[in-house]
């Protein structure tokens, strides 16, 4: 009996200990778990990078072997050193810039990651080690998830939150995506602390303590809104589910409060960047958005946005579950049901409700990207996050669950526990091949993208005064040149690229036509499939970049070229005798700047951009280019010209190089000018045509309607007699 006392003492004793040092225990297990399998990720890519190492420089070979080295680092997605540039010229005193004095960009995907990033800049990760630090940040990130997410589990034995670990680890293109250096983990640490303040929120007893916590969780939503503008729905989330809470409890003075407190940071933050984009850009909307959304997109109608919507949404929900959830087909839909089953117990329905909202909106928001499915689907991640941590609370509630036989406990707990081992045994394939495609996916940038920028800046002679580039990620950030990104990510001169480009690469050139030759880029380095003719036209090519095993670039060689842009010098000007009389004012189609001061419209037709070089009609050894849009019945445009004198002889000009029979009608206000006919022939002409003398001055609204055959209209200019 004095032993059983004793041996019961001494487990007692044990069981306060544990207790006691419980969430000690957790944190320890916790960053095990995340160091365990953020290992398994960078040793992938340190060992495929060395591979490049000895690819490039197979007399390294000996030297490797003998001293166990590993590559450089890098980073599996080039958009990754997109946040680098910003980070860098925020560590260098241009906050907000993509790059260093290139002005105010929008074109970042968070406002908070580069300021964090610049952190680790600033103390000594430079050049490709500020993947550390990214590392660090992600690391450090996904351990407060775990720890705030533990809160999840209060309800419940304390052994449940060991759940949440390997449940939220254990997929690994969810894994692929919190350490490759994009902000993903970030935002969910950020989320998880919104998540402890919303919780306190929900347990108040005290009325006092409300206003103080509810300006902690709209700090909260601040910082997420900041570091990933989806998260909007989120934060109404968070703000609405917390002051319906505190109205029931508290009544209206302390709800309003709460609403006020939690939802106007994150909003305020909206409207301010808005505010700014507009200002500094012409834009509401961040270039990101203008490139990425299909909202945006300016070829498809609203029933075509919402039907890719729809597509979206699907894609979201069958790829992930079907592919990469498990490599056999539907036990990836046995996730879905131990997350259901968050819904089930009273002590998890609280919280699951909550992870199957934010996973929901997040999904129905990022389905407007038309890019949700690239990038080995990272956009999806942060629902797949919360959908595994739901479903982590759902296993947790049918093991710990007061069934009222115990048949059913034992039951419960084989099914749930059969399920989970099904689940890991066909999704480790699966996490394998993420293991695999990491690695890979970062050797094939430093191999292409960032060798890319390296030789600009140390091989090519002269050294590039600027470069073109669609790739605004590692290429910049390697050569540390001054770039134009003709996507529109990188901002220069305040220039609306991303906008314009989405029109296709003729208005992208247009803006570069705007630029002084001296500012404009001298070297080209650009996928040559991307972007039709340009390279053959605006460059010489010089070298190439390829790519071995190529699973993430896109394309098998970035080349490059040396640019010629002197084909633009002319283009603004008439070249035929018309040009002898007075310009009084001028439409250069495809330039989405001058189209707006124009007050440019288009009717009942999409009007694509469209581009062409030809011999000057003044000069047959030179080129002149020009871009334009395709006209076509039943399409019509409008715009305004100015500075008409009246009762004085004028006439339009206007620039095409039909390829067919062609005719358009034009009207002056209400006056129809008459009927211009085209005849097809492959150079440049300017036909005229004339405004009778009676013609009232000023502002002008001329209408073109297209009446036969389709034609390109490149310029219109207002002439005068001088």
């Amino acid at each position: 009996m004095i032993h059983g006392a004793r041996l019961q003492g001494r487990i007692d004793l044990l069981t306060s200990s544990l207790k006691r040092w419980d969430w000690l225990i957790y944190l320890i297990v916790s960053g095990a778990c995340i160091l365990a399998v953020s290992s398994l990720f960078y040793s992938s890519l340190r060992l495929q990078t060395l591979y490049s190492l000895l690819w490039n420089e197979p007399a390294q070979f000996d030297s490797v072997a003998q001293q166990d080295l590993y590559g450089d680092w890098s980073a599996p997605l080039d958009d990754v050193f997109i946040h680098f540039d910003f980070a860098r010229s925020t560590a260098r005193g241009y906050p907000f810039q993509w790059l260093d004095g290139h002005g105010y960009s929008s074109g970042g995907t968070s406002l908070l990651y580069p300021f964090v990033l610049a952190l680790g800049y600033w103390v000594g990760f430079r050049g490709l080690a500020l993947m550390v630090w990214a590392g660090v940040v992600a690391s450090v990130s996904v351990l407060v998830v775990l720890m705030g997410g533990a809160r999840m589990f209060r309800g419940l034995p304390a052994w449940t939150k060991y759940l949440a670990p390997p449940f939220l680890l254990c997929i690994g293109v969810l894994d692929w995506t919190l350490f490759s250096g994009m902000e993903v983990a970030l935002f969910l640490g950020l989320w998880s602390i919104a998540l402890v303040a919303w919780d306190d929120l929900l347990q108040l007893r005290e009325p006092a303590l409300a206003r103080p916590l509810s300006v902690s969780l709209g700090i909260a939503c601040l910082l997420c809104v900041a570091t990933r503008p989806e998260a909007v729905p989120i934060v109404m989330i968070f703000s609405l589910s917390a002051t319906v809470s505190v109205f029931r409890r508290f009544g209206r003075r302390r709800a309003v409060e709460t609403l006020l407190f939690s939802a106007l940071p994150g909003a305020a933050l909206v409207v301010a960047q808005a505010v700014a984009n507009r200002l500094i850009t012409g834009d509401f909307t961040a270039a990101g958005a203008l490139a990425k959304l299909e909202l945006h997109h300016p070829y498809l109608t609203g029933s075509q946005v919402w039907e890719q919507w729809k597509i979206h949404v699907s894609y979201q929900l069958f790829r992930v579950t079907d592919y990469h959830l498990s490599s056999a087909p539907g036990v990836g839909w046995l996730l879905w049901m131990l997350a259901a089953l968050g819904l089930v117990f009273r002590p998890t329905r609280k919280y699951a409700l909550l992870l199957w909202g934010c996973a929901i909106s997040w999904v129905l928001v990022v389905a407007l990207n038309g890019q949700v499915r690239w990038q080995n689907e990272r956009y999806t991640m942060p629902a797949l996050a919360w959908l595994l941590l739901c479903a982590a609370l759902g296993f947790a509630g049918l093991l710990t669950h007061e069934y009222r036989l115990r048949s059913l406990r034992i039951g419960a707990a084989v099914a749930g526990v059969a399920a989970v081992a099904c689940f890991l045994f066909f999704q480790a394939p699966r996490f394998r091949d993420q293991v695999w495609f990491f690695g890979r996916a970062s050797r094939n940038i430093l191999d292409q993208h960032v060798r890319t920028g390296k030789v600009l800046s140390r091989v090519v002679k002269p050294t590039p005064k600027r470069i073109l580039l669609s790739d605004a990620g590692a290429i910049p950030y390697a050569a540390d040149l001054p770039a134009l990104d003709l996507i529109g990510l990188g901002g220069y001169a305040r220039l609306p690229f991303a906008r314009a480009t989405r029109l296709g690469a003729p208005g992208g050139l247009e803006l570069i036509e705007r630029l002084a030759p001296k500012d404009r880029p001298d070297t080209l380095a650009l996928y040559p499939s991307w972007w039709q003719t340009l390279p053959l036209w605006f460059g010489r090519r010089f070298d190439e970049v390829p790519v071995r095993g190529n699973v993430i670039c896109g394309g098998a060689s970035k080349v490059l070229y040396r640019a010629d842009f002197s084909s633009m010098n002319h283009s603004g000007v008439p070249f035929s005798a018309s040009a002898r009389r007075e310009l009084v004012d001028a439409l250069d189609l495809a330039d989405i700047i001058d189209e707006k001061a124009h007050q440019f419209a288009l009717h009942e037709g999409l009007g694509h951009l469209t581009m062409k070089l030809l011999a000057d009609p003044n000069d047959p050894s030179a080129d002149l280019w020009d871009a334009g849009r395709l006209l076509a019945p039943p399409a019509r445009i409008t715009f305004t010209l100015k500075g008409l004198r009246p009762h004085e002889r004028a006439a339009l000009l206007f620039r095409v190089a039909p390829e067919q029979q062609a005719s358009f009608e034009v009207h002056l206000g209400e006056e129809r000018l008459g009927l211009v006919e085209l005849q097809p022939q492959d150079t440049w002409q300017e036909v005229p045509l004339a405004i009778p003398p009676g013609a009232r001055g000023g502002p002008q609204r001329v209408r073109l309607t297209p009446r036969g055959g389709g034609f390109a209209l490149y310029h219109v200019w207002l002439t005068q007699r001088r």
